[in-house]
């Protein structure tokens, strides 16, 4: 998921697909039953979960970059440090690939929340290789996903609320991989990339809340995810961080981050004092307001992720995180890119919807934030930061009791921080009482 277009443009030609397929079904029941075309719109309704979802492959961040991302863009030196490092992951692959299949393991599919409209969604899974009796979306420490061995361009099936995805393996200047000949084998499935990833757009109508996509692999059980429907009578939405703003990573300190991300036990990691309540208090205020996780936390700990939002009582919601494998195009992106992209993406998909963003002054968030507020005028609500503590910060500044993190941004919409939630709430919440009456 990234930057591209929006799939609005495309909506109404998908639609003319749709409605030529659903009359060419019927006209076959219909031929073959000897009936006439029924004239009740409640039976074509009935009719339509057997019509399959047309869906295509997304041009995401795990495909393109912009032009300060790519790898050809970058000085000689560097440029030829990320060759070697990208090649020497490449060999990794390939070489742990072939001891997975020697241990008789073979591909599971790792599905991810899904997000989108009433005419569209974005659906990302990732296929990887397990045990026979391996299950996926298991709660396990960082090392242990971080060690996960990616399935490349294997076979995924799609299905949303039990409904079929008519899915095409595509080929495009922007999309490194090779285009996988195998496709022509079936219109039914998709091919996941050379990293395991498979990034979908699906177009449908689909009611707004909760629904269920599912995957499947060849043997292996389906497996599935929320997909979120937002409804289009939503106008404000939350952009959240997760490391050290709604969770407690200590990112700007490496060895303590590394730690925490690969070794501490998931069900240890501690919440942000009264962030939960932030949230909650800010649910109730906009009730359709939908919660976007955007964190430059690696998919391969998306699990460690959701469970903690679930446990410790976040809204539930879509997570936006980062391929840290590196990537011939856009090698590892840095943090700032990856959430400017997520930014673009999410104003594109809901052209009416205003952003509360939420982040803390511990890496980039201050000026990443203000940069979204000047590319996208009139677009966000309000900013809170949450400021990192004394013993948060890196190095000497620790020590000597203060704090070493980014000023707060001068932007044209309010800026609010403070340490905890509580902090937060107290001066950001009427602000926002104001915007939702």
């Amino acid at each position: 998921m990234g930057c591209m277009r929006s799939p609005r443009e495309d909506f109404e030609a998908a639609s003319k697909r749709l409605e030529a397929l659903h009359l060419l079904h019927r006209s076959g029941e219909s031929a073959r039953s000897g009936e006439s075309e029924p004239e009740s719109n409640a039976t074509v309704a009935d009719d339509m979960p057997t019509v399959p979802i047309p869906a295509r492959k997304a041009v995401t961040t795990f495909d393109t970059a912009s032009k300060r991302e790519r790898i050809e863009f970058k000085p000689p030196l560097v440029r030829f440090t990320r060759r070697a490092i990208t090649n020497t992951f490449s060999i990794w692959s390939r070489i742990s690939a072939a001891v997975a299949r020697q241990l008789g393991w073979f591909p599971r599919v790792e599905p991810y929340v899904g997000y989108g409209t009433g005419d569209y969604s974005r659906l990302i899974c990732r296929t990887v290789y397990a045990p026979e009796h391996g299950q996926s979306g298991e709660l396990i420490r960082g090392i242990r996903g971080m060690l996960t061995i990616p399935a490349p361009r294997t076979h995924v099936q799609a299905s949303i609320d039990d409904t079929p995805l008519n899915t095409v393996q595509v080929g495009a200047s922007e999309v490194y991989d090779k285009v996988d000949r195998t496709r022509d084998l079936s219109g039914e499935y998709a091919i996941s990339d050379s990293a395991g990833y498979l990034d979908l757009v699906a177009e449908h109508r689909l009611t707004p809340g909760i629904h269920r996509v599912s995957y499947t692999v060849n043997k292996r059980k389906p497996v599935s995810a929320n997909l979120y429907t937002i409804p289009s009578s939503a106008k404000v939405g939350i952009i959240s961080d997760v490391d050290d703003t709604i969770m407690i990573t200590q990112a700007p300190v490496l060895w303590k981050a590394a730690y925490n991300l690969l070794f501490l036990n998931p069900k240890k990691k501690a919440s942000v004092p009264g962030m939960s309540v932030l949230f909650a208090r800010i649910s109730d205020l906009f009730p359709d307001a939908p919660f976007f996780y955007l964190s430059t936390s690696p998919w391969n700990v998306e699990s460690s992720i959701r469970n903690f939002i679930t446990d410790h009582g976040f809204p539930e919601g879509p997570l936006l995180l980062r391929d840290l494998d590196p990537r011939p195009k856009t090698f590892v992106p840095t943090g700032p890119q990856h959430k400017l992209e997520f930014a673009e993406q999410l104003m594109a998909d809901f052209p009416d919807m205003k952003f509360i963003l939420v982040g803390d002054d511990g890496q980039k968030d201050p000026t990443t934030y203000a940069t979204i507020v000047k590319r996208y005028p009139g677009r966000v609500l309000a900013i809170a930061i949450r400021q990192l503590s004394p013993k948060e910060s890196p190095g000497l500044a620790s020590v000597a009791g203060l704090t070493s993190t980014q000023p707060m941004p001068v932007t044209e919409v309010p800026v609010f921080t403070g340490t905890t939630g509580a902090n937060l709430l107290k001066t950001m919440l009427p602000y926002l009482r104001e915007h939702a009456k």
